[in-house]
């Protein structure tokens, strides 16, 4: 899946299957009101927080945020303002029907839509592979932080860049190299194999799932196999970076 339409289409089938959203939650470590749409974990997640060191009254910008499970949580524990941007109007429209709170809009990862040093902090969790322009993403979330705001990126990287068998939008990152690219200082990119083992958990118990009436496990069975098929020819990483004073 690749449009907002292809993602519209998930996210309504999402919505309505409770046995996907409770095995994720169960086998990923997450609270149990917490509305994922991708694969950080509790433990990620926990990590997450302590890298974007946000506080009460701080902007916490949500990139890609779907149903804005993950923006709400750091929210809930850290009492920063949640603003969250995706570009599926179906996700959005979820989110905001959320008990949280949170400014929900239209936009997408090269584009956002908000003003330039308006958040202090910018989460882009598993969704960054999906911009066609890596090194626009980048500036986009440069530009939308005030000085000294941080970036936190969870997503996968190729274990060999010259793969082919690896989808092309993933063998596109290198962050390590991008991120000081794009004007980032502090860049830190660290592998997360545990990460990676919660995930692997997470497909394995999905296909053992019988549920062929449920549009959303069906849809998770599919990309459990093609995930399985080539599970070591990828690295789970997290970076980390801040945007100079």
């Amino acid at each position: 899946m690749t449009s907002a339409e292809d993602f519209d289409r998930w996210y309504a089938d999402r919505a309505a299957s409770p046995l996907a959203d409770d095995l994720v939650r169960r086998t990923l470590g997450l609270p149990p009101d917490l509305d994922s749409t991708s694969l950080l974990g509790g433990t990620g997640l926990d990590e997450v927080v302590a890298a974007l060191r946000l506080g009460q009254g701080r902007v916490l910008l949500d990139l890609a945020c779907g149903r804005g499970g993950y923006g709400l949580e750091i929210a809930r524990r850290t009492g920063c303002r949640l603003v969250g941007v995706d570009f599926s109007a179906v996700a959005v429209e979820q989110a905001r029907r959320s008990s949280g709170g949170g400014d929900f809009r239209v936009g997408t990862l090269t584009a956002t839509g908000l003003s330039s040093s308006s958040v202090d902090a910018v989460l882009v969790v598993d969704a960054m592979q999906f911009a066609e322009s890596k090194p626009d993403a980048l500036r986009e979330c440069l530009r939308v932080l005030r000085p000294g705001g941080r970036l936190a990126i969870t997503c996968w990287q190729p274990a060999d860049p010259q793969d082919e068998r690896v989808w092309r939008r993933i063998r596109e990152l290198d962050l390590a190299r991008q991120l000081p690219d794009a004007g980032f200082t502090d860049v830190e990119v660290t592998d997360r194999p545990a990460w990676r083992e919660q995930e692997k958990r997470m497909w394995e118990e999905a296909l053992a799932t019988d549920a062929p009436d449920d549009p959303a496990m069906v849809s998770m069975q599919q990309e459990a196999r093609s995930v399985l098929a080539g599970f070591d020819r990828k690295r789970r990483v997290l970076a980390t970076a801040t945007r100079p004073r």
